[in-house]
């Protein structure tokens, strides 16, 4: 393996030459600690930035063993590390100059979800730790500048790469945190199947979020409090007690009156699929892992469905057994996702009526009596999400907020209130 002075010493041949000759560059170098990937290297300053990655070893990384032999503290330590370089890259990030996007340094960002993520990766076997990040080595106009690549990879790098993959340099205490978070939710998720609920959202919960456009948690929001009736408490392995409102499995329904926290509870649930960073508001919010939400989605291309269940005697005699469009409606896009969802194993549905094709969600009495049944093509959800529910074990939960009908066919139903 090439060594750290080899690097340096070819950037000083390739001073001032055209951009390609970058590529030379490419290879793995060992610095002090870890070892520098250049994995790919840019057509020019203006193409997509040139891939770096850094491989530490385990010895050297030096995270204690508890804090990786779960998948689940493992995605947690991942996602962590990875905040923590990013919050260092972006201290230099374009600090080194040049055309284009000479001088960029990033990694993967993170939103509020604790995801897995190619951007960082520790071996559970030895610990050995894996970065990939993005450089834009830097040019002027289309010649290389070799200095300004050599304070990235030589200065800016070796400042950020021990302060955030080396355990030593770190708050062993935030560490600790991460891992009895991420135990804390795999419990959770644990007790959803053996108390045959679809989700848990604990009180003290802040479902809404800063904007539209930003996932951070409104400051000044009202907590979210379980209704007694569906009140539980969980004894978790560090945090000990807590109550919350756990979802039963079956068919439940929200209702409210507008801006009072429906398509907020669902979309909660809807992110619940995945664990939460400390701080989030939702960081006790579980949802069934399989959980799928459900929409209309006009214009979608269909291929080979079998729709059968929903939609049946189109007028053109189309086969809906294995029904293919380009250009789908709403109600046919629909049932599509729904097959779609049972096929891929799901076992909840989320459904907002406010993105729901209305005829495949309910045909009221009005409607029947004026179009006959054997007139309309369209069976409704409504009259098979019990079915679903008894045959195949998917739950639903359903945003209601203009149509009583589906409180006939709930298990469960729940009002929100400011």
């Amino acid at each position: 393996m090439k060594h750290a002075n080899d690097l340096r010493q070819l950037l000083g041949q390739i001073d001032r030459k055209s951009y390609p000759a970058y590529k030379d560059t490419r290879g793995s170098y060992r610095f002090p600690g870890y070892i520098l990937n250049i994995d790919h290297v840019q057509g020019d300053p203006f193409a997509s930035p040139s891939k770096v990655s850094v491989s530490v070893s385990g010895q050297e990384a030096g995270f204690p063993p508890d804090t990786y032999d779960q998948p689940h503290k493992r995605i947690a330590l991942q996602d962590h590390i990875l905040r923590l370089f990013s919050r260092a890259l972006n201290q230099y990030s374009f600090k080194a100059r040049g055309s284009g996007k000479s001088g960029l340094i990033s990694v993967s960002r993170c939103g509020q979800e604790i995801l897995e993520r190619t951007a960082c990766h520790i071996n559970a076997k030895n610990g050995d730790l894996l970065v990939r990040m993005e450089v834009g080595f830097p040019a002027d106009g289309r010649r290389i500048n070799s200095g300004e690549l050599i304070k990235i990879l030589f200065d800016f790098l070796p400042k950020c790469i021990p302060s955030s993959l080396f355990y030593k340099h770190l708050d062993s205490k935030k560490v600790q945190k991460v891992k009895e978070l991420s135990e804390d939710q795999h419990y959770i998720r644990q007790q959803l199947s053996q108390r045959h609920l679809t989700a848990f959202v604990a009180n003290g919960t802040i479902l809404p979020r800063e904007s539209g456009v930003s996932a951070r948690p409104m400051k000044n929001a009202v907590p979210f409090q379980s209704p007694d009736s569906l009140k539980i408490t969980l004894d978790l392995p560090n945090h000990g007690p807590i109550s919350g409102m756990g979802i039963p499995q079956g068919i439940t329904l929200i209702v409210g009156g507008g801006y009072h926290g429906k398509s907020t509870l669902l979309k909660a649930l809807e992110l619940g699929v995945y664990n939460h960073i400390a701080g989030d508001g939702r960081e006790y919010t579980a949802t069934d892992i399989t959980a799928v939400k459900i929409r209309a989605e006009d214009g979608r291309s269909i291929k080979k469905a079998d729709i059968s269940m929903f939609i049946n005697n189109l007028p053109n005699n189309r086969d809906t057994r294995a029904f293919s469009t380009e250009d789908a409606s709403g109600s046919t896009s629909q049932a599509a996702n729904v097959v779609e969802s049972m096929e891929a194993g799901t076992r909840l549905f989320l459904i907002d009526e406010d993105t729901c094709a209305t005829n495949f969600m309910v045909r009221d009495d009005l409607m029947q009596r004026v179009v006959h049944r054997n007139q309309e093509p369209i069976t409704p959800f409504i009259e098979r999400v019990r079915q679903i529910y008894l045959e195949q074990g998917i739950s639903s939960v359903i945003v209601a907020g203009s149509s009583g009908s589906y409180f006939h066919v709930a298990d469960t139903i729940l009002q929100m209130n400011q």
